[in-house]
Parts: structure tokens; sequence; C-alpha cells
């Protein structure tokens, strides 16, 4: 994204990310947005008011610290664990996020991946596109309907998950910083109790220094130790909260019977040792990647920006922003 020309009206902003096509055409229409460029950062910070990041951006500490105009950051994305939300409420800005729109998108993936990992979709679809079948029929696959679901993290996405996974009479169990006890489900105190009662594992917990490897070789071991077909690992989360390494490894050693995975640890690349597993179902990020919730997406965080730069209160501030 080329600079825009610091002659047209409008508040400054930063863009940390590239913004999306659904998006960029209104912020070039109403503010002044400048690409994150480190040779002419300094000659523009005192301007800049406002940030543009999506979910995956990072906004460390000393770039806001350069920034003594910045009265918001807006994050496309309902994670926003690369921003540093303590030095931004220090320069006085609040940060903004995009939850609840995508909800209903995420769940639907986190369901298609346990579908797609359980009765091997992507293997059975090569089978045929192959020419394979004349040859006979794939091996057995196994039911997901009464099975039981552990979730991790039972927040807005995980209770969303959890309403459609009685949909296919699963029972339903999870594990959070605390017990919910208005909802109906079964709570357990870790990650590594919840994995040792469940067929398909969950992963819905927010990213960040928090969540770091949360699930670990541990806890893949109670997964595959929950029955003996042994547990599937699904994660809608972020790459950051499984130890890839040890999810390597147990899916080559079969302590688990298999992975559905949309985030990695370091995206886009994905290890070649992942990706040679036939019995992981891997896609590219794309929990929330439709075109009416990528559309919802972007409306909101143009108007958490314009909300904020107009001194008035921004729809939805994160949490640790909320009055």
């Amino acid at each position: 994204m080329s600079h825009v020309s610091a002659a047209r009206p409008g508040p400054h902003v930063l863009a940390v990310a590239k913004p999306s096509p659904l998006l960029a055409p209104r912020l070039n229409a109403t503010f002044n947005v400048h690409a994150l460029d480190p040779a002419t950062l300094a000659a523009i910070a005192p301007q800049i008011r406002g940030i543009f990041a999506s979910g995956e951006s990072k906004v460390p500490a000393e770039l806001i610290k350069q920034l003594p105009a910045l009265e918001i950051i807006s994050v496309m994305g309902v994670g926003y664990d690369g921003i540093d939300v303590a030095a931004a409420k220090a320069r006085g800005a609040v940060v903004t996020h995009t939850p609840d729109v995508l909800n209903d998108d995420v769940a639907d993936l986190a369901i298609g991946l346990m579908l797609s990992t359980a009765r091997q979709l992507p293997a059975a679809d090569r089978h045929v596109r192959e020419g394979h079948w004349p040859q006979g029929p794939m091996p057995l696959a196994r039911k997901m309907s009464g099975a039981r679901v552990g979730i991790v993290g039972l927040g807005r996405i995980g209770q969303a998950i959890a309403q459609r996974a009685l949909g296919f009479n699963m029972t339903v169990a999870y594990t959070a910083r605390s017990a919910k006890p208005a909802l109906p489900w079964t709570y357990l105190p870790s990650a590594a109790a919840l994995a040792a009662v469940s067929d398909f594992l969950v992963v819905i917990t927010p990213g960040g220094a928090g969540t770091l490897k949360l699930i670990d070789a541990e806890v893949l071991a109670a997964l595959g130790s929950s029955s003996p077909q042994k547990g599937i690992l699904i994660n809608v989360a972020r790459g950051s909260v499984v130890d890839e390494a040890a999810l390597i490894d147990a899916l080559e050693q079969g302590v688990i019977a298999g992975a559905g995975l949309d985030v990695f640890e370091n995206e886009p690349q994905v290890p070649e040792r992942l990706r040679a597993l036939p019995q992981v179902v891997l896609t590219p990020h794309i929990g929330s990647a439709t075109a009416q919730t990528r559309q919802a997406m972007a409306d909101l965080a143009f108007d958490n920006l314009q909300l904020g730069l107009a001194g008035q209160p921004a729809r939805t501030p994160v949490p640790e922003c909320r009055l």
C-alpha cells in the first residue's frame, strides 16, 4: 500500500497490516493512511492518531511510544495478542477488536474440521479424484455423532461450538479460567484432565503468554489415552496455544489419532513433517473467511476507528479498555 498524500483532510492513520479490499477504499477516502515504513516513520509519527491492524499484527510498546498523538488501535480480528494493550493504555489510546461477528464462521469451521478429520474427507476426495476407488474401498473412518467433545476455552465461540456439537448428540465438557455455573456442561480444571475424557479436543482459547504451548506433550498423551480409538485435536484458536513440535511427534508416533488445524506456530510456514501426515486436515487460517463475515468485520473495524478519532466511544473495545 502506498503512502497517501498528507494534503488530504482527515486524521493520520498508520496501517500495520494491509487493509482488506473490503475496507481499504473507505479507509483511504476518510483518513490519511500510511503504510508502516521504518524509513519514513519518524517524519510522520507525531501526526499519527490511529492504527489499523489485523488479528495477526504486532504493535509493540516500542512502536506505540513513538506515536505521541495515538488515540486508538483498531484491530480487524477478534484476537489481539500481538498488541501491547498496557502500552496503549499508558499512552491514553483505546484498543478495539471485532468480536461476535465471526462466532458462527469459526464455530462452523471447528465442526467442519471435526467431521473432515473423523471421516477423512480430504483423503476420500483424493481417493476418488486419483482413481483409486476401482481398486477398492477406503479404510473405515470413525463416527463423530455421539462422541465426547472437550472445549478448551468456553467464550462466545466456544459456546457456539458446544451448541453445534449438541446437534450431533455429542457430550460436551470444557476447561476455562474458571467454571461457568450458568452453563450446563461439565467443567474440568485443566486441559490435561479434559483431554483424558475427550474424543475430540477443540482449542478455542485466546493466544498470548498465558496460553503459550498450553496443549503440550502431557495434554496430547492424555488425549491419546482417552479411548481405544485415541483422540483427535482440533485447533481454531492460535498456533501459539499448541506445542507444534510435540504435536508432530504425537502424530508421527500414533499417540493421538489425528488433528484438524486452521492455525500454526509460524504462519504461513507449515512444517513439512506436518504436511506429510495423512491423518491431519490442514486449512490456511480461514476461520472467519467468508465474504459475509469479513465484510461485517471490516465494517466494525472502520466504525471503531472513525468513532475513536471523532472523540466518541468505540463500539467494541477489548476487555482491558472497557470502562
